[in-house]
């Protein structure tokens, strides 16, 4: 992979950000300056009101400009918006990942942008406007080539502009189309750049396009997120749901179960024969027994360090809250009902892609999340799995 260097160009090729251009995301605003991709429909918008997950919507993860050229300089303006947590040490920029005929050649970050300032203990957002920057990337390799720029996977990101030293067209749709929804986990969190995230990193691997409706904290079974899935044209649809039940204390065993039944009920309406994968969550230690909520660790927020700790009670498990364990369980159970029918459906225990044989090597570096290292390991099994030859998405 090479790494950025200075741009001299006599003469830019000004092309305007249009659909045919934007991979990943599942409706563009038309802005003054150019637009601002979503990864929900303003409808679905609409039906929640709760700021984290209008954060993390707009925040581009498994977006990308795709596009064939020839061009050997490239520059791409966006405005950015970056995540500043009061009392914690500022967050590196968003960076973007330029690929190559699916390498990845070289990466950049942007100055400038909005700031978003968050309180996480109460998730309260305040806005300070900036100004727009720009990726600058050079000394490609000469010829015609696939190019792909896929954005910051924890940044909202408006594409005001991209200039080239040659022509661009829009790259042919050739590959078949894995739409995936989950949690923080496959939003991205704690991994290091856009291709790095699990999802990513299978999708690149199994040569597929991804549209990743990872949402951090929010994958609670909304019915608005089903609709969009099942009104998404998409060949294969995986599911990782379950942590964030948990941790926001969203539901008791009653309602589990039902939830799952009708978010897979609204997705069959569009895809009722489509390879659908159902995913428990991956293994984290504090609520495989312990009910939630989640709550950052205080005194670990007085030293400038991000860390989770479960706040409920085992012995509330007998009046229905639910743990990680009681949910594998609930979906091994759905999987295995469904499939009498649906022999389209399948199921992926989580703990396939991080389990207790990886804790050691690989810890969860706020008890919550995985780290690059297990985005990469998890990204890989998964391609094996779902991906391979006699793979539930092959």
């Amino acid at each position: 992979m090479k790494g950025p260097s200075t741009l001299v160009v006599d003469q830019w090729i000004k092309t305007a950000i249009t659909a045919e251009l934007v991979r990943g995301a599942i409706e563009l605003d038309a802005i003054p300056e150019g637009v601002r991709p979503h990864r929900l429909p303003a409808w679905a918008r609409a039906q929640s009101d709760f700021p984290q997950l209008m954060l993390a919507e707009a925040q581009t993860s498994g977006v990308r400009v795709s596009f064939r050229t020839s061009a050997t300089a490239i520059e791409l303006e966006t405005r950015p918006t970056k995540l500043r947590y009061a009392g914690l040490p500022p967050r590196t920029d968003g960076v973007y990942d330029l690929l190559i005929d699916g390498e990845l050649f070289t990466q950049a970050t942007v100055d400038g942008g909005n700031t978003l300032f968050v309180d996480i203990r109460t998730m309260t957002p305040e806005l300070q406007t900036g100004a727009p920057g720009v990726a600058h990337f050079a000394d490609l390799r000469e010829g015609v080539k696939d190019v792909e720029i896929w954005l910051p996977h924890n940044e909202a990101t408006e594409l005001l502009g991209l200039r080239t030293n040659a022509p661009v067209e829009p790259l042919p749709s050739r590959r078949r189309v894995w739409l995936h929804h989950g949690s923080s986990i496959s939003h991205g969190s704690d991994a290091a750049h856009p291709t790095g995230i699990w999802p990513a990193v299978a999708a690149l691997a199994a040569e597929v396009e991804l549209i990743n409706l990872g949402f951090g904290g929010n994958a609670l079974l909304d019915q608005f997120t089903a609709r969009v899935i099942r009104d998404t044209p998409a060949d294969v649809i995986s599911i990782k749901v379950g942590i964030n039940v948990v941790n926001h204390d969203a539901m008791r065993l009653r309602a589990f179960g039902p939830a799952v039944h009708g978010f897979l009920d609204t997705i069959r309406e569009g895809h009722p024969t489509t390879p659908l994968l159902l995913v428990s969550p991956i293994l984290c230690p504090m609520h495989e027994d312990t009910p939630g909520p989640s709550k950052p660790d205080i005194d670990a927020l007085k030293e400038g360090r991000v860390r989770f700790v479960a706040d409920g009670d085992p012995a509330d498990i007998p009046s229905g809250k639910l743990t990680l364990g009681v949910i594998r369980d609930q979906l091994a159970r759905i999987a295995h009902q469904r499939a009498a029918t649906d022999s389209n459906l399948h199921y992926l225990d989580g703990r396939t892609l991080y389990g207790e044989a990886d804790l050691a090597d690989l810890p969860l570096p706020d008890d919550l999340h995985p780290d690059a290292d297990a985005h990469r390991l998890m990204g890989e099994r998964f391609a094996a799995f779902a991906f391979a030859e006699s793979g539930a998405l092959a």
